[in-house]
Formats: structure tokens, C-alpha cells, sequence
């Protein structure tokens, strides 16, 4: 989870640590990144606006590493025009803030869920 504002991290750290999950949370988008780069994690849960590195910039980091790793964007302002024109960075669910704690919880569960359905190979030939 990366997020710049202590009460929401906390809020969501113990909401999804209570709900069972293992949970690193840290305070913005290099602290996030310098974190996917040294440990292997299932899912990332970030806000946008963040000093030193936006959710979008992370997000677009990831990409270009290509790290198949799944993302929720969690934030007040959500990039939708970003998004459009460039939708590799569009993340695998977004979270309009605010939102409820079922919210959050139903949009990680989907989105694990969703990343634990066989994924078809491609072949060349």
C-alpha cells in the first residue's frame, strides 16, 4: 500500500491486515517503488498525488519493467484523462476516495481473484 497520508494508510493497513492479508505500507511513490523493486508482492494498492512520485509515475515504472504485477489506484482525483490516452497505465481497478472498507476489500479480492485465473499462452510459430 503506498500512500502519503498517514490516517488513510493506517485506516487501510489494518483493514487488510485484519481481513487476513500480509501488508507493507509505505509513505509515497519512491518508497513504493524501491519496495517493488526489492520484494515480490501479489498486488499494489496506491494514491496518485504523492510527493517524489505520483501513483501514475509508479504505475508506469512497473509497466516499463514489465512487472506483471496487479494495481488498484485508491485516490480523490483518479487520471481518467491520463488513462485514456495512454491506457497501458491504467490500473487493474480504481477506488474513488472516498471510499467505504468493504470498497476496498471487494476490489482487492477481485482483483486477485481475477489474478489467479489461467492465463492464456501465447504461442509463435
Amino acid at each position: 500500500m503506498v500512500d502519503d497520508d498517514s490516517d488513510t494508510r493506517q485506516i487501510s493497513f489494518d483493514v487488510l491486515a485484519a481481513s487476513g492479508y500480509d501488508v507493507v505500507a509505505v509513505k509515497d511513490g519512491a518508497a513504493g517503488w524501491k519496495a517493488l523493486q526489492a520484494y515480490s508482492y501479489d498486488l499494489t494498492i496506491t494514491d496518485n498525488k504523492m510527493p517524489r512520485m505520483t501513483g501514475l509515475e509508479m504505475i508506469e515504472k512497473l509497466r516499463s519493467a514489465r512487472m506483471a504485477l496487479p494495481v488498484i489506484m485508491a485516490t480523490r482525483s483518479l487520471p481518467l484523462d491520463e488513462f485514456a490516452r495512454q491506457p497501458w497505465l491504467k490500473p487493474d481497478a480504481m477506488l474513488q476516495r472516498p471510499f467505504s472498507n468493504n470498497d476496498l476489500l471487494a476490489a482487492v479480492k477481485k482483483v486477485l481473484c481475477a489474478d489467479d485465473r489461467p492465463r492464456e499462452q501465447s504461442t509463435s510459430g
